[in-house]
Formats: C-alpha cells, structure tokens, sequence
C-alpha cells in the first residue's frame, strides 16, 4: 500500500522568513532542505515498542575545534550490538540539505542542523539502523549509529568566519566521530558499513575511502550511499539549480582542501562535489540506492518554483497523471542522466546498485520503505534484501529499474 506526505514549503517555513522577499532568500532555503522531511523524527510517530536512542555529545571534540556551525559540539545516537553482531558496526551519517551563504549559515546555526543545543535528546532508530531481525534483517544486532549533521557542507568543509562566528569544520566532526567510534570498539571492527542519506549519502561518497583506511585489511568495510546521487542537472529553465548552490557551499566552508585530488586536478571544486565526477575513482566497495526521480532533486533542483514562476509544473509535480509528454520526457531524460552517471562504477564487481522508478528520497532510514510485506522492490528483491546480498557477497546487485510508470511497488512522496 502506498504512502504520502505532504511537502508544504510555504507553511512550514512561514515563521522563518517572507518567500516574497527575493530570490536569493529562496535559492538559501532550498540550500537548508528546510522544508518538512518524512525522514524528520517528528513526523514519524514512535510506537510503543520503538527503540529510543539518546543523544552522546563528543567530548573532547570543541577542544579540536571539532564543532557545529554554532561552536556547540557535535553528537551521536549509539546502540551497541549483540551476539554473532557484537563487533559489526553500522555508521549512518545524518542528511539535511546544505547553507551555502553567510545568510543561511547564520540561520541554520539557529537550528538542530547547525547546533547541538537543538538537537533531540533521543532518536527513534528504524530501518536499517532498527534491532529487530523482522525489520533489519542483516543488520540489526550491529553496534548501530547514527551521526548527527551540523555543519552543512556534507561533514566537509574547513573554515571560519569570525564576523559571524560561523565555524566550518564537517570535516573536524567526521575526524572527531570517527576517534570517538574507534574508543568505543569499532577499532576491533570484523565487518563495517558506512551509510547516509541524503546530504549523508553524499558525505558517505566523499569519506568512503577515508573510513576503509580506519581498518586493517582484514575488516569487511563497506558505504553505503541513499539518495546521495546528486546530478548537476539543469532545471527545467535551462539554469543549474544545484551547481550554483553547491558552488556556494563549497566556497564559503572551504570545502575544496578536502575534495579528492584525482577530481580537483582535473575540474573545477565545485563539480567535484558532485558523486557523478567522484563515484568511479572510489576504492572501496560502495553500494548506491537511490530513486530515479529523487523527490527532493525533483521539487528543488529540477523544477523550483524560482524556475517555474508561471506554475506550468505544478499540476504536474502534485500528480503525475497530469504530466504531458514533454514533462514525462524530462524526467526520464533525468533518469537517462542518472544511469549513464553511474556506467562506468556499476562495471566494476564489488560495487551495488539499487536505483528503483520511484519519486522517491531516502529509502534506508524508515521501516515501510527498508523492509516490509509491502517496500518497494526491483527483481522482487526489496531494499533491505539487496543490500544485504550485497554486503555479505552473496550475490551481485545491479538493480535497475525499468522506466516510469512500470513499478508498482514505490513509496511516491507527493509534492504540494
């Protein structure tokens, strides 16, 4: 049975700032992904069985400058393994969009994304970071962790603006997260899978190889990235909605130092921000879920509403029924984009694939769409299934599905 939710930018971002104030306000609230999020905790209501994982601030970590945007500490979820799992760890870097202007830092530094004072004091973990074998069935008694994100350059920028008291350091948290894990045993790690969703699955991209070198050949170290697939894509005005905003964040937070050289000798930082120019170069075995229409590349980067001032997308972007023949062109030129970005890192055996027709963004963190009677499936193989096969080498997974309107099985998020 499918599900939705509603994606009300307006509403939700009402008491924050006047959309009608400009259009660099706006091009600064699609850099936040500040609208609501059914990943966001509070739109999941927790059961009564739900599994609630407190907060651990880093100590030690303001000492290395290691700090979110605010200069408040950083901050993980730990839940620690059992039994055959006990020294298996599941890292899962927290997602939530970017700031790529002083404006948006400044704001962002006001919220759980930027501060740890915000934060939640306790996370509900489900899907793949869930400890019941019904709902996680590879992974659920691994040492489980979840790294929250307050830095907003996907746990990679190196910088600070003392006008603003603005501190870049993702790439300090990473560091820091990193020390902290290896102190609670993840240094005796046999089998390891760094994950992330969105921003994360981008982060996940970007450090892979960093987090196979914490180990000794002989751990089993793996990424995993979810919905991190970001195309430099134009948008349905011809503009580049994602270059032009990651081109801030990578300039204002210094991300450039800590982009692989084999990408920035030969392009320009900004694009090497993008997996598309990073994902063929990684060594590590990496496994990529994502939705050929991702939901938030959809509504943000792809048809924005600064892109569509006449609303000629709306009908088509609240119902897909209502899309014409050029519009479902779009998206599957979109999808066409997608495959051909990932040609080269699917050819190589120890990579994975999972890339389902869905309108769709983040697939791992929430239980309907990791693994129940009713995810979402390509081969009828559900996410959490694939992945599995994968990690363990059971199998190879090249999953791709074939185009719109063919899969059944999605999860569509409905944008309004």
């Amino acid at each position: 049975m499918k599900w939705y939710l509603l994606w009300v930018l307006s509403l939700w971002s009402v008491a924050l700032i006047d959309l009608s104030r400009s259009e660099d306000v706006f091009e600064e609230l699609i850099a936040e992904e500040i609208f609501p999020s059914y990943l966001d905790e509070e739109a999941v209501s927790p059961g009564a069985n739900s599994l609630m994982v407190p907060l651990t601030l880093i100590p030690g970590a303001v000492s290395k400058g290691a700090v979110c945007l605010d200069g408040t500490p950083p901050g993980y979820h730990f839940h620690r393994g059992f039994g055959s799992g006990a020294n298996s760890w599941v890292i899962h870097l927290e997602g939530g969009g970017w700031c790529n202007t002083i404006r948006s830092c400044v704001f962002r530094k006001t919220t759980r994304r930027g501060s740890s004072k915000f934060m939640e004091k306790q996370l509900n973990f489900t899907g793949i970071l869930s400890n019941k074998p019904e709902e996680n069935p590879g992974f659920y008694n691994w040492n489980r962790v979840r790294v929250r994100y307050c830095d907003g350059a996907s746990f990679a920028g190196e910088g600070y603006d003392e006008a603003n008291q603005l501190y870049f350091r993702g790439q300090r948290i990473w560091s820091a997260a990193m020390e902290e894990l290896m102190s609670k045993g993840m240094r005796n790690a046999n089998q390891a899978l760094l994950s992330g969703c969105s921003a994360g699955g981008l982060a996940s991209i970007l450090h892979c190889d960093e987090f196979k070198g914490l180990f000794p050949g002989t751990t089993k170290a793996k990424c995993l990235s979810d919905a991190g697939l970001f195309l430099d894509a134009t948008n349905v005005a011809g503009g580049h909605t994602l270059r032009d905003m990651f081109e801030g964040v990578v300039t204002l937070q210094g991300v450039q130092k800590n982009l692989p050289s084999s990408c920035t000798s030969q392009k320009d930082p900004t694009l090497c921000f993008f997996p598309q120019n990073l994902v063929s170069n990684i060594k590590t075995p990496m496994f990529l879920l994502n939705a050929a229409y991702d939901a938030w590349q959809v509504d943000q980067s792809l048809i924005p509403s600064i892109a569509d001032p006449h609303g000629l997308w709306h009908d088509c972007k609240v119902d897909r029924l209502r899309c014409n023949t050029s519009q479902i062109k779009f998206f599957q030129d979109f999808r066409n984009q997608m495959l051909s970005a990932v040609e080269v890192f699917s050819q190589s055996n120890q990579n994975g694939l999972f890339i389902n027709s869905c309108f769709a963004h983040c697939q791992s963190e929430l239980q309907p769409t990791w693994y129940e009677n009713d995810s979402p499936r390509v081969g009828n193989k559900a996410v959490a299934v694939a992945i599995t096969d994968w990690f363990f080498d059971r199998t190879a997974v090249k999953a791709i599905d074939c185009p719109y309107p063919c899969d059944k099985t999605c999860h569509d998020l409905v944008l309004k």
